[in-house]
Parts: structure tokens; sequence; C-alpha cells
């Protein structure tokens, strides 16, 4: 496991669950000794059912010779599939019999769940078998179910849902959350969103000092609600212990450009930009496609800017940047897109797998501990005035 920068080592002796932070310390050192990381894997909660995921395995494995997974799911079904794919010397089945579906309630999952492969997924990170875990599945149930296993990380009230968006940065991508995990925000947790947001960036993307963005309805100081305001403020106090700088606010058209590393928002505004921007994109292409085979000069025309085409295809695929990542847990899980292919299952797993090498779980919550140690998650005292008018 990389070593933590001296101030997060610090953060992460404070106070909070020792047993399961130096659990998943002794899990993390025992994978590094031992030359792999484990991945728990979810192989039944996706669209495309498990051959899809098997096939994104295989992929994975490819990229990644020395990563082991642990798969959960019907072995009777997932038997086959791994045989067929000589995924025997990496993968260890683990037999749950039920299956969370994309209409299940988060609460019923939560009550009677314990014998799906989502649970039982999620328990093996708990159980500190593998350092990460990956669901095609039920957004809310997973979230219901991380939460309820591998509980809060100390100072994290609403943990969030981050997600790599494309832009014009060096890196390709900003990182934008709380992408919908909970649907309301308040400014104290859009500042850990900041926190942990920030911490994301600079494992994921290598970025030193992220810069950190608040989505509002413009740029200028006046504008948005008393609590955006009051985000605002607590955000920008902040940069020193967050090793992050602060732009101030940022609109929609912000999200893809390179003013910014980190959006924060509120899961209710992230989600309907997220779904905006993919129906947005679905739109374009399929207007595109019907320009380009509207008649022969068209279609020669798209032969010759095949290349360039491609090129811009696979920048904005969607499934390159396939994998939301839970942040504020005790543990690490990353949520695929349900209807994910193998590549895009692949891309997911790769995340998982650079993460976990990373230690990124400890990180985080040492991260997020130092901020609540040196008080830069508690408002001023005339933000607790406001709030009582």
């Amino acid at each position: 496991m990389n070593e933590l920068p001296e101030q997060e080592r610090i953060g992460a002796e404070g106070p909070g669950d020792a047993a399961s932070v130096q659990g998943r310390i002794a899990a993390a050192r025992a994978s590094e000794q031992s030359g792999a990381v484990v991945i728990s894997v979810d192989a039944m909660g996706g669209d495309r059912g498990p051959a899809a995921v098997l096939d994104g395995i295989a992929i994975a494995r490819d990229h990644r010779p020395g990563v082991k997974f642990i798969v959960h799911g019907r072995e009777a079904e997932l038997a086959p599939l791994v045989a067929a794919r000589g995924l025997g010397d990496c993968v260890t089945l683990r037999h749950a019999e039920e299956v969370v579906t994309m209409h299940d309630k988060p609460s019923t999952v939560m009550r009677r769940g314990k014998g799906t492969s989502m649970w039982s997924t999620i328990d093996a990170v708990r159980a500190h078998e593998a350092s990460v875990a990956v669901s095609c599945g039920n957004t809310g149930a997973l979230m219901a179910v991380s939460m309820l296993q591998l509980r809060k990380v100390p100072g994290v009230a609403r943990p969030a849902i981050a997600s790599f968006w494309p832009s014009r940065n060096a890196t390709g991508w900003n990182v934008m959350l709380d992408m919908g995990a909970d649907v309301k925000a308040e400014a104290r947790d859009l500042l850990t969103y900041a926190l942990m947001g920030s911490s994301y960036a600079r494992n994921a993307l290598g970025l030193a000092r992220p810069r950190v963005g608040l989505l509002n309805v413009g740029t200028e100081e006046h504008k948005g609600h008393a609590e955006m305001k009051l985000a605002h403020e607590l955000i920008g106090g902040a940069q020193a212990v967050g090793e992050f700088d602060f732009v101030g606010f940022v609109e929609g058209n912000d999200l893809p450009s390179n003013r910014v590393d980190v959006i924060v928002t509120d899961g209710f505004t992230g989600n309907v930009a997220l779904k905006t921007a993919e129906g947005t994109a679905k739109f374009a292409s399929e207007l595109l496609r019907e320009a380009l085979t509207s008649s022969w000069y068209a279609k020669l025309g798209a032969l010759i800017a095949m290349g360039p085409l491609k090129r811009m295809s696979a920048r904005i695929d969607p499934r390159r940047a396939n994998g939301g990542v839970f942040l504020g847990l005790n543990g690490t899980v990353v949520k695929s897109h349900g209807s994910a292919d193998a590549t895009g299952v692949a891309a997911a797993l790769e995340l998982a797998a650079r993460l976990a090498g990373l230690g990124f779980a400890e990180r985080l919550a040492a991260r997020v501990a130092l901020a609540a140690a040196s008080g830069q998650d508690a408002p001023p005292e005339e933000a607790g005035i406001e709030s009582q008018k």
C-alpha cells in the first residue's frame, strides 16, 4: 500500500472505528505482500447478465494479471462461464442464490437481502477478504447495503457518488459529486463532498492540488440560496487543510471545461445533470448518424472523415468513464452502470483495482478526519445565527 502523506497518517489516527481502519490497512498490506489486489464482484445485478460481467473480468485480467476476483452469484450459472473464459486461476466463486433486481426497494433489501449476491459482495469487503467491491446492480439498494455493512466514515453525514465527466482538462476528465446518493445536501455536506472529491481527484487522476467548484445558477457570489452561500464560505475556508484550490461558483456549461477539476453539488442536481448529458449525447449521436447516412455524398464524406469520427467517439464513449465511486464509507464500492457491456465493466474493474492499490479508502478517511480535527467542517458562528432565522 502506498504511504500516506504525513498529515493524512495523523488524521487516520484520530477518532473513529479503529478496528475497521486497522482491518482495512491490514487487508491492503496483505494484498501488497501477496502481490494481488482482490476485488469483490456482484455478477448478477446487471441488465446484461453474468456473461457481460465475466467478459469484463477477462478484459481486466489481461490488463492487470495480478488482480484476483471473488465473484458472487449462482454458482451453477457462473461456473461454466468462468471455465469457458479460462478464468479459473484468478476467480473464486462465492455462491449466492438470490438476486437484487432493479425494481427492489432499498428498505426491502436491507431487511431481507442477506442471501443476495449484492449483500455477499459487500460482505467480502466488510470481512477484509477484498479491498473493493464492484456491482452493476440497483444503485439505491447498493448504497443502502453498503452503508449498513461498511458504515460511514466518522465526519461524513451523507455519503456521495462521484463519477468522471469528460472534459478539456489534460487528464480528459473532471470529477463530479454527488451523482444521486442523496437528493439533498446541507452546506456542511457540500464541504465534505469538496474534501472527498478533491481526495478522489488527487488519487484517481494524479492531481496534486485539484481545483474545486460549487455548482450554482451563476458564478457571482451573491447568487444562490442561503445554504449555497454558506457552502461557498465553508469550502473557501477549507482550501489549506483540503489541499485544493476553490474557484468559487461554476455553472452547468463549466462541467466539461478546463476551469475546474471537481464539481460539487447535491445528488438531485447531479443526477439530473448526468441523465441530461447522457440523453443529449445520445440524441446528438443519432442526428449525426442520420446526417452521415442521408445520401451517397454524405456516406462518402463520412468515409473520408472516419478516422477523426472514431477518435471523437472514443473520447466521449461513456463506457470509458463507467464506474461511480461511493465516497464516505469504511471501504471502497464502485457502482457500474446497470447496462454496462464487457468494456464498461472492465473500466469499472480497472478503476477499482487502481483505487485499491493506492489504499484510497484510508486516504479519504484520513482527509475527512483531518478536516474535522481542525474544525474546518464546523460552520462559522454567524452561520448558526443565520440558520435560526
